[in-house]
């Protein structure tokens, strides 16, 4: 199929060997920019995403996908029930009980406060990624406590010596702020008291708060990736948190694994329909709603910033098509003599304006896939500073086809003033000196 004449001559006039070295320059500039600016963008975008999604899986590999609580008693009691018949509804793999409480986590050398939760360990992995988190130790030893400790001594040994100690597994990074090791014991201070009475509820009898201490083993290091987590969080099996904290068969919560983590939000509210109230499910984006939207905005303004480099030059290519305009006045005025319309004139000056960015797209796009791959592949980060030791790069189809597609609608929103002035021209003009 024959090309469009206007297309054709957008063509001819940027292959015409006559045209003033001026006009040549400021194409290459135009091209140029364009494709710095695209190659900008994609790069900067993918190493964005590549960050979210990196936090974001580090997360749902610490916590669940959804979290079922009882707004109103602040406990669940017939869980067993519940996950029965939440294990019915769609696109739901795997849920277990936990518990969730607030101690403090005392060694010779230091204490914390940290977020103590009590799990199952066997079902524990199939909701999170916990089990593949552990360095050192194992997640069965909470319930299972292992062999021998660190100094040799058999389970008989320690038996015969002391009252054998239950398990605890505690992020890396708190273990290094504890100063502690795997085999070590620790001690987990309950802000319940001895009679199950709370800080609030004991200040004022005669006696004072009198705070429930047992030492536990560290059988388990684990490391998420997240500073937060790693510092700050603690686990402990089940059984053992319903008797230090006072509980009888109740748990905090119930955590939920989904076969998509984008169906969360929508499996949530099926749960929430079919339980009731008083139990709500939130999915992980309710959860860590304040850091992925500050890290969406992030983004966006990036993506705005930067695409003021395609639109500086933009500039350029309408600084290009005026003088080109200038350039070509005679061969305007012939073509109206011969009967273009003002829409064919406007249309080869748009078309030539497109040439020039399509370039540009073409040449920054290949130019930022290959500044994000030396940026993954070469760019080491400091590993005291940042959780990954080189960056993360992802970039999506949906993200190569809003900057080529933003690049486009510059370009064109560039040519329409140098197109209307050639169309203005009347076929008399141009020839009048001839």
């Amino acid at each position: 199929m024959a090309l469009p004449y206007e297309l054709y001559i957008a063509v001819r006039y940027l292959k015409s060997k006559h045209r003033k070295k001026i006009i040549s320059l400021n194409t290459v500039i135009s091209i140029g920019g364009v494709g710095i600016g695209v190659a900008a963008l994609i790069a900067t975008l993918a190493v964005m995403t590549g960050f979210k999604e990196d936090l974001r899986d580090k997360i749902l590999g610490t916590t669940s996908h959804i979290v079922i609580t009882d707004q109103t008693r602040g406990h669940i009691e017939d869980y067993g029930a519940l996950l029965e018949s939440i294990g019915t509804i769609p696109h739901i793999v795997a849920s277990t009980p936990f518990i969730f409480k607030q101690v403090l986590l005392s060694a010779p050398s230091n204490a914390f406060g940290v977020v103590l939760r009590g799990i199952n360990p066997e079902k524990e992995g199939t909701v999170t990624k916990l089990a593949e988190n552990i360095v050192e130790g194992d997640l069965t030893f909470l319930s299972n406590p292992p062999p021998a400790s660190k100094t040799g001594e058999t389970l008989n040994e320690q038996k015969r010596t002391q009252k054998h100690l239950p398990g605890i597994v505690i992020g890396k990074e708190l273990a290094n702020r504890l100063g502690v090791f795997w085999g070590d014991e620790i001690h987990v201070v309950s802000p319940v008291g001895k009679e199950g009475t709370s800080v609030t509820q004991s200040l004022g009898g005669p006696g004072g708060f009198t705070p429930k201490i047992r030492k536990f083993r560290i059988v388990g290091l684990f490391d998420s990736g997240m500073y937060e987590y790693d510092s700050s969080l603690a686990y402990i099996s089940i059984s053992e948190a319903q008797e230090f904290f006072n509980l009888s068969d109740v748990v905090t919560g119930i955590e939920v694994k989904v076969d998509d983590i984008f169906l969360a939000d929508t499996v949530s509210l099926e749960i929430e329909e079919k339980l009731g109230f008083p139990y709500q499910a939130r999915d992980w984006k309710e959860l860590n709603r304040n850091l992925f939207s500050a890290l969406e905005l992030e983004k966006d303004m990036m993506f705005v910033i930067l695409v003021l480099i395609i639109l500086v030059a933009s500039f350029n290519i309408v600084g290009t098509l005026t003088m080109t305009v200038s350039e070509k006045t005679r061969e305007i005025s012939i073509l109206r003599a011969m009967g273009a319309t003002r829409k064919s004139i406007t249309r080869i000056f748009i078309y030539e304006g497109l040439i020039i960015g399509s370039i540009g797209v073409v040449v920054g796009l290949p130019l930022g896939l290959g500044i994000s791959f030396l940026l993954q592949t070469f760019y080491e980060l400091p590993g005291d500073v940042y959780y990954i030791s080189h960056l993360p790069v992802q970039l999506h189809l949906l993200d190569v086809m809003l900057v080529t597609g933003s690049a486009f609608f510059i370009t064109l929103l560039a040519t329409l003033y140098p197109s209307w002035q050639a169309a203005k021209l009347a076929p008399v003009e141009g020839l009048r000196y001839e």
